[in-house]
Formats: structure tokens, C-alpha cells, sequence
């Protein structure tokens, strides 16, 4: 008998991908508007949403969406009223928890795939963009706590935040390890922030190119073997 796929996903994973290349690609452009808090906040709820209606099963549609509801309802409270601290803690909090629950699951999906084709690929990426989504919530959440977090070297005159786009930046060039060095975390919990997703983004495609070959030789291996058997 075939290993059958497992079903981990109710709608095809090239959506949610879109989904979160297009919040990474449209945020520099909307984030200097006037109704770019808007927009953001849309894309955000987009990307929350592609996510919940993507996970199969029902337990896990069901705990998606307990995760997802504080944190979808808390990013249109927060955007009637940012000074609400408790509403903007509750929805970051809730928003990282589900997106550790999605990035879980597509590890999970990648793990136990029999085989390698567009969907694994989708998934692998879609994690890899997702938890530089996720760090970026946090560093966001961490400077609106402790606004001496981070230092901006380039142009610190120019009343930087670690909002928006700034904070999506920081967080794929951390990922990535890249360190341009124009931001600086200087607290203690912003550098064990960074230092903990640049080891995850080093971890994470050192394991992922393992498994994704892993399972490429698994399937061209037999049929090496095959071959020659047959010479």
C-alpha cells in the first residue's frame, strides 16, 4: 500500500504562502500613509485568517480559532485605541501563540511527508517567512514596552519604532543573520530575542534542507536500486 499524505491542510498552502509574502511586500509601501495602520492591520487579519481556514481537523480548526479570535479582534481594538495597553498585550500575546501553533503544524506536515512536491515546498517557506512574522510581533511588543530596547544608529533624529515595517526588518535581517547593524537591540531581553531567532533561522534551514533531501532520496532511491538490480 501507498503512505498516504497526511491531512494536515484543508486548503491548498500556496494561499497562506501568498498571503504572507504579500504582508511582507506591501508593508514599506503603506507604512508611511496616513491610513497605513489600517492596512497593516487588514493584512495582518489576512494573513491570521488564510491560517485558520488552512489547518484541517476539527480540534485543530477549533483550537486555531481560539487562538486566532483575541488576536484578530484584539488588532481591530488596538486600532481604534492604541493607547489601550491590556488590549494591545493580549493581542500580541494571543497572536504569537497561534502562530507558534501554524508553525508547528507545517513542521509537523514537512516531517511526516512521504514525499517531496509543491506543498512541502510551500509549507517550508510559509514557516520560514512565519517566524520572521512572529519575532517582529515581538520585538514590536517589547519596544512598546520598553521603548529603550533597541538604538537606531543611522538616523536617530527621525523618531524611529520598533513598529511597522521597522520591526519586520529587523526581524528577517536577524533571521537571516544578516546585521546590518543600523538597529541595535541594547536590553537584555531584545538581545536574547535576537540572539535566539538568529539561531532558530540557522537551525531551522540547516534541518529543513536535511529533511527536504532525506525525503527526496527516499523517493529516487528505490528506484536507483531498481535499475541497476535490472542491468
Amino acid at each position: 500500500m501507498k503512505s498516504e499524505r497526511p491531512k494536515l491542510f484543508r486548503f491548498s498552502l500556496s494561499y497562506f504562502l501568498g498571503a504572507i509574502i504579500l504582508n511582507i511586500l506591501i508593508s514599506p509601501f503603506v507604512d508611511p500613509l496616513k491610513g497605513g495602520d489600517l492596512i497593516e492591520a487588514i493584512l495582518l487579519s489576512l494573513v491570521l485568517l488564510v491560517a485558520v481556514f488552512t489547518n484541517a481537523g476539527r480540534w485543530k480548526a477549533l483550537l486555531g480559532i481560539v487562538l486566532a479570535a483575541p488576536a484578530l479582534i484584539g488588532e481591530w481594538l488596538s486600532y481604534w485605541w492604541p493607547d489601550q495597553m491590556l488590549i494591545y498585550l493580549v493581542t500580541r500575546v494571543s497572536g504569537l501563540l497561534f502562530i507558534a501553533f501554524v508553525v508547528v503544524e507545517l513542521l509537523r506536515f514537512i516531517i511526516y511527508a512521504p514525499r517531496v512536491d509543491a506543498e512541502v515546498l510551500c509549507a517550508a517557506v510559509a514557516g520560514y517567512l512565519l517566524s520572521g512574522l512572529a519575532w517582529s510581533l515581538a520585538y514590536n511588543l517589547l519596544d512598546r514596552v520598553d521603548p529603550n530596547s533597541f538604538v537606531y544608529t543611522l538616523s536617530p533624529k527621525n523618531g524611529f519604532s520598533m513598529s511597522g515595517f521597522t520591526s519586520l526588518y529587523f526581524s528577517f535581517i536577524t533571521l537571516s543573520t544578516l546585521g546590518y547593524g543600523d538597529i541595535v537591540p541594547t536590553a537584555q531581553v531584545s538581545r536574547m530575542l535576537a540572539m535566539v531567532e538568529a539561531m532558530f533561522g540557522m537551525f531551522y534551514m540547516a534541518l529543513l534542507v536535511a529533511r527536504l533531501v532525506s525525503l527526496y532520496s527516499s523517493k529516487t532511491g528505490p528506484r536507483m536500486g531498481t535499475t541497476n538490480e535490472r542491468e
